[in-house]
């Protein structure tokens, strides 16, 4: 939700007021009196699981992946009555950023020396500009989320004039003030592979779950402390229905052979969890006397040995799915493929086709936006910007996809290379401007997992991989030193 100069288009069709919004909330305005007053109460709700007495969620019972080892959780069952946890407990520090719908504030859970992100959202606001919904829809669907890439949400906090939710915080930014602090203000392919990877597993959660993103850009994906990532703003999704299907890969479907060595990692590329390589500092390279452990087809140049023609009736019965070139694993497709709205939403840079002509949209525009997504990172820049966003949206719908010319050989020592062929054509893939023939749009991200610049990521453990970009502990905002105040009784918040 960082600010940025990129011009923002936030409205949907039926909301009728065009144009970005921000919502500036000054924090001396937020009741957060305990008293049992109607005008000052706040409730505390999280999603519970039965038997509960306290009223306090326990994350294991329906969200295993956040359960343990997080501070967060930790900090409030630390509390004397979590249930009656309140905006009270927390100490406001300083605006994160702004949003359509709401303000983002760093606050600490008083005594606890964890930090959250709060965002803060009126409700008078939301109701005269027909936000509400929105605002119903992204909570409904932060409960929801249970994955490495995605936020946790711990809390709703509602008084009778704000609606809050208590979210996970990161440190380090987002990736678009990253990418602007890198030479050239652009990544190369091996950090915009791995920004890229994490977003792609997120966005293949989202689709398994029902949701359309339409929000993707780097403003929206936070770096952790480790330097992984965080997929977050979920005000514009569409909430719609799939239904999982396990098929079998035909052969057409299978991974073309990998580019060239020079090019690419060297480590397995796996999703499902048998297929295990060792997880190591360097990446997770295997060493010469272990198996290379994959499942997928390894693509060898040595010539096979002819085998007599009685046996080839009986081993295709037998096939190793680790040295056979042509087996047909199992595909899990679970794409929202029905999904359609007419809502006019997104951001002008990154707006779809379909979306700017108003046909209708569905699934695909999160591959649209994954693909300007790509774009950005390796060259700085999307590749549609106009003069204006009347230019903007008119090149996205008429302008061919053109790629920036290679940099002189004066400056090329001092940037990182050049974008390889398989960027580009993973980026071609993506900005198809025709939706049913993107790609992703009919098998969604095993499709684009197969591609060859992702070759040598290793699905299963991507977060066993060391990030391109730790955040300085010196940078990152520290709630047990907050800062200075104006005077020593202003503890419950900074005035600003």
């Amino acid at each position: 939700m960082a600010g940025s100069e990129r011009g923002s288009c936030r409205t949907s069709a039926d909301s009728g007021d065009p144009g970005e919004y921000f919502i500036d909330i000054d924090p001396r305005s937020i009741s957060y009196s305990s008293s049992n007053s109607n005008s000052n109460s706040s409730s505390y709700d999280t999603p519970s699981c039965a038997g509960e007495a306290t009223g306090l969620s326990t994350p294991g019972c329906s969200k295993p992946h956040k359960a343990n080892n997080d501070a967060g959780w930790d900090a409030i069952r630390s509390l004397e009555s979590p249930a009656r946890m309140g905006l009270s407990h927390f100490r406001i520090m300083h605006r994160l950023g702004r949003g359509d719908i709401g303000s983002v504030y760093l606050a600490e859970l008083k005594g606890s020396g964890c930090c959250f992100a709060l965002k803060v959202m009126d409700k008078k606001g939301l109701s005269s500009r027909n936000k509400v919904l929105r605002a119903e829809t992204e909570r409904a669907i932060l409960e929801m989320l249970d994955h490495p890439f995605l936020p946790t949400l711990y809390a709703h906090l509602d008084t009778s004039q704000f609606s809050c939710l208590v979210m996970e915080f990161c440190p380090g930014g987002d990736l678009h003030v990253l990418r602007q602090l890198q030479p050239g203000k652009r990544f190369g392919d091996h950090a915009a592979r791995f920004y890229a990877s994490e977003v792609l597993l997120a966005l293949e959660y989202l689709h398994m779950m029902g949701i359309v993103y339409r929000d993707l850009k780097p403003e929206n994906v936070l770096v952790r402390e480790d330097g992984h990532i965080m997929l977050t703003d979920f005000d514009l999704s569409l909430k719609s229905t799939v239904n999982p299907t396990l098929l079998r890969t035909p052969e057409a479907h299978l991974p073309r052979p990998p580019p060239p060595p020079s090019t690419i990692a060297s480590s397995s590329s796996c999703i499902l969890p048998a297929c295990v390589l060792p997880c190591t500092a360097t990446g997770g390279a295997p060493q010469p006397q272990q198996r290379l452990v994959s499942c997928l087809p390894i693509f060898s140049a040595k010539k096979k040995k002819s085998k007599p023609k009685y046996a080839s009736r009986f081993l295709h019965r037998r096939r190793d799915p680790v040295s056979s070139p042509t087996v047909a694993l199992p595909e899990l497709l679970a794409e929202p493929t029905e999904a359609r709205s007419m809502s006019f939403v997104g951001t002008h840079e990154y707006l779809a086709p379909e979306i700017i002509i108003g046909d209708g949209h569905g699934n695909a525009v999160d591959w649209w936006t994954f693909g300007i997504f790509l774009y950005e990172l390796l060259y700085g820049r999307t590749p549609f910007r106009g003069s204006d966003n009347e230019k903007t949206l008119t090149n996205v719908v008429s302008q061919a996809l053109r790629f920036p010319d290679e940099v002189d050989t004066e400056t090329a020592g001092m940037l990182p290379p050049p974008p390889s062929a398989a960027a580009k054509d993973l980026v071609r893939g993506l900005l198809v401007k025709d939706p049913a023939k993107r790609l992703g749009s009919t098998r969604g991200a095993t499709e684009i997992k197969q591609h060859a610049f992702f070759h040598g990521v290793n699905w299963a453990l991507i977060r066993c991989s060391i990030p391109p970009h730790i955040p300085s502990p010196m940078n990152a905002p520290t709630c047990s030193t907050p800062p200075s105040e104006k005077n020593s009784n202003s503890s419950d918040f900074e005035y600003f």
